[in-house]
């Protein structure tokens, strides 16, 4: 058999000189190794604990992002703006606390800031100095829209350049994430370079979305649109809806969750138009703030069901009262078990959030959750209605513990004008 190697191996050195040619060709030596990724590691002992920066009280913490979601027409781009209004002059927030004054970034891909934001900004009182849209993206000897999805890092350059900036609005969110917004996974990554603006710059990161159209009666964090990412990844999530009952409205503002201080509450407001001054026959919307609320997001914005019952043309209203009136009679209850029993007596939620609200009725937060519970300083109609039920209660046991002789039954009178149950 011939030997093909017999050529370069007919001597010794020969031989040599052939292994060391194939040995340096295939040797690892002879490659530039990648160097291995390494985990830092920190012990605990050695990080110095702090406390939340908060912007806004519970509501906006610098280095976090937070998203505020609701249905169209409840102005959420309004509200944002009325937000990072405040913040550049240093005015007071919805509860009455003030802003540290700060400069805001905006990015929209929505509405023109010509004739629409820098006009609602206007309204509201905003410091336009402190207000700055973020714009192109020079590319070389090209000029692109700026992407959110690919672009934070070339903002982070850019946003250097401003002092103080204490909020980056995003309008939508959705747009930060250049793949499929419905996957958690490329939701996550895409929104993980705004987590890492807010921490760099120091400043809250405020993202706004949609509810999914067809989720009303869900759970608020469960209606934000796209992955569930979306309401998973802020620290904070914001809610919005438009409530109407009895043919007027009101518009809601609370906090469907928080990771890092209390999760609900929230405020009223209105949406209203004025005539900017200086620009005659130029009219850009505002937000008015009213009362704040108590309850859970998912109470707070349940619609009120007004259909009405057949029986002797009671409303659902009124029926929800009778409900609420009888099951509070002995003391205060967890709200989540009057939720319970008042659908499994047929009662729609946002029904009895409005019977709550038309009876002397507090809500109490407890360390198991918010309880309901009767006022002591009810009106005396309503007490005295709740003392016939009592009376009607107790007549009705009486009956039932007397043994069965018809003529001890007549001399019972049941008390008048009580509520049938």
């Amino acid at each position: 058999m011939i030997n093909p190697y017999d050529s370069v191996t007919s001597t010794p050195e020969a031989a040599a000189a052939f292994i060391k040619a194939v040995s340096d060709t295939h040797s690892p030596k002879s490659q530039p190794i990648a160097p291995l990724p390494m985990v830092q590691l920190t012990c605990a002992n050695e990080i110095k604990p702090k406390p939340i920066d908060w912007l806004w009280d519970g509501w906006l913490a610098r280095g976090k992002l937070e998203v505020l979601s609701g249905i169209a027409g409840t102005g959420k781009t309004t509200l944002a703006i009325s937000l990072a209004a405040t913040v550049s002059i240093g005015g007071k927030f919805p509860d009455g606390t003030r802003s540290p004054i700060g400069s805001v970034l905006i990015w929209s891909g929505e509405d023109s800031a010509k004739d629409t934001l820098v006009p609602r900004f206007m309204a509201a009182g905003a410091d336009l100095s402190k207000i700055h849209f973020i714009g192109d993206v020079e590319h070389g000897d090209q000029m692109r829209s700026f992407d959110p999805a690919i672009d934070i890092a070339a903002l982070n350059n850019a946003a250097a350049k401003i002092d103080n900036i204490s909020l980056l609005i995003v309008d939508p969110i959705v747009n930060a994430v250049a793949g499929d917004s419905h996957k958690n996974g490329e939701v996550r990554r895409a929104l993980q370079p705004l987590v890492e603006f807010g921490e760099k710059l120091k400043c809250a990161v405020l993202g706004v979305t949609h509810f999914s159209k067809g989720t009303g009666g869900k759970e608020p964090l469960e209606r934000v649109t796209g992955s569930l990412a979306f309401g998973a990844l802020p620290r904070i999530v914001l809610a919005t809806a438009k409530i109407t009952e009895d043919e007027t409205s009101r518009r809601i503002f609370c906090r469907a969750k928080s990771n890092i201080g209390k999760d609900d509450g929230g405020f009223e407001y209105s949406l209203n138009q004025k005539e900017i001054d200086g620009y005659p026959g130029l009219f850009s919307s505002y937000i008015l703030w009213g009362d704040s609320v108590e309850g859970s997001a998912r109470d707070l914005l349940a619609e009120p069901d007004n259909r009405e019952t057949g029986d002797d043309n009671n409303s659902a209203l009124e029926n929800a009262k009778n409900f609420l009136l009888k099951l509070l009679k002995d003391g205060s209850l967890l709200q989540k078990q009057i939720e319970v029993d008042a659908r499994g007596a047929g009662h729609s939620w946002g029904t009895v959030r409005r019977a709550k609200n038309a009876l002397p009725i507090k809500s109490e937060k407890m360390i198991d959750g918010w309880h309901w519970k009767l006022a002591s300083n009810m009106p005396k109609e309503v007490q005295a209605a709740q003392d016939a039920q009592h009376a009607h209660i107790n007549y009705v046991s009486a009956l039932n513990t007397l043994p069965k002789i018809e003529h001890l039954r007549e001399n019972l009178t049941a008390p008048t004008d009580i509520w049938e149950t």
